[in-house]
């Protein structure tokens, strides 16, 4: 069973930065489009960024312009590099990977996720 497996989170004063790292295998990150999610305390899950198998990225609005998705296949990795944090950013990050139907379905159950904090 794929395991998904997230790293990088942590407290971060508001307007610093962040990588987040998701380990999967290289077969997955080559075969599918990877994402990234985020869930506030009380709130939904959300679709934050994306990242086709031909690098193509899409960002939601609260985002863009501050974060950065990438995949390294060789690796089996996915990154999301966060700048210019801010405290609504805090959340737990998920990553998974993608089918689109065509609308995003995730594939994979969801991993612990990681703990990203803004404040001062």
């Amino acid at each position: 069973q794929v395991q998904l497996v997230e790293s990088g989170g942590g407290l971060v004063q508001p307007g610093g930065s962040l990588r987040l790292s998701c380990a999967a295998s290289g077969s997955i990150v080559n075969a599918y489009a990877a994402s990234w999610y985020r869930q506030a305390p009380g709130k939904q899950r959300e679709l934050v960024a994306t990242i086709t198998g031909g690098s193509t990225t899409n960002y939601s609005d609260s985002v863009k312009g501050r974060f950065t998705i990438s995949r390294d296949n060789a690796k089996g990795t996915v990154y999301l590099q966060m700048n210019s944090l801010i405290p609504e950013d805090t959340a737990v990050y998920y990553c998974n990977f993608l089918i689109f139907t065509p609308a995003p379905i995730t594939i994979f159950p969801w991993g612990q996720g990681t703990q990203v904090t803004v404040s001062s």
